[in-house]
């Protein structure tokens, strides 16, 4: 079910393929199993899972300039938007920040395969590294802004205003969602 509805439901902005889709299912796998003892998402039914976790983190992935980019995903949790944008954009390299223990261990078990993704178990603000982008879906926008890891960032929000965003795309996957994009001033 979840391959099929997840071709289906990113259909519109890109075809996934055969490997990337096996990816995406075998992350999605181990985040039900581990969801039961770790509380990863409260996102629970598949159609759910599809839409506002793997389809949102895929269009961003595709919204991002081509070329081999730098992301940082901050506040990755159960690698939303990181994962799924390491998958479909296998020539950028991903950095899932999460100061969560636990959850870094998920995390590092969900990427083992990924060779594009590193994990990073550690406070956003202490990080010295310097990204062409910042990813993110679940930190707050203001917590974001004050971030000096990349110049650009591309936020999966909800109705929230982002001050100085520069473009605001409406995501068909859930009421009020939006990827916005901010380029702060050079550091």
């Amino acid at each position: 079910m979840f391959r099929d509805l997840l071709a289906h439901e990113f259909r519109p902005y890109g075809s996934l393929t055969v490997e990337q889709i096996d990816a995406l299912e075998a992350h999605y796998n181990l985040l039900i199993q581990w969801n039961t003892r770790l509380n990863l998402t409260r996102i629970e039914s598949v159609e759910d899972a599809v839409r506002l976790h793997y389809c949102e983190s895929l269009f961003l992935g595709t919204r991002l300039p081509a070329g081999q980019l730098r992301i940082v995903d901050v506040g990755s949790g159960a690698g939303f938007p990181g994962i799924p944008i390491a998958i479909i954009r296998a020539e950028c390299t991903v950095t899932l920040v999460e100061s969560h223990q636990r959850k870094g261990v998920f995390l590092r078990e969900a990427s083992r395969n990924l060779k594009n993704v590193s994990v990073v178990t550690e406070r956003a603000e202490n990080l010295k590294a310097h990204f062409d982008w910042l990813v993110s879906r679940a930190v707050l926008t203001r917590d974001l802004l004050n971030l000096k890891l990349a110049n650009n960032l591309a936020l999966l929000v909800g109705s929230e205003e982002v001050p100085g965003s520069n473009q605001r795309v409406p995501l068909r996957w859930g009421r009020g969602r939006y990827l916005v994009f901010h380029v702060k001033h050079p550091c």
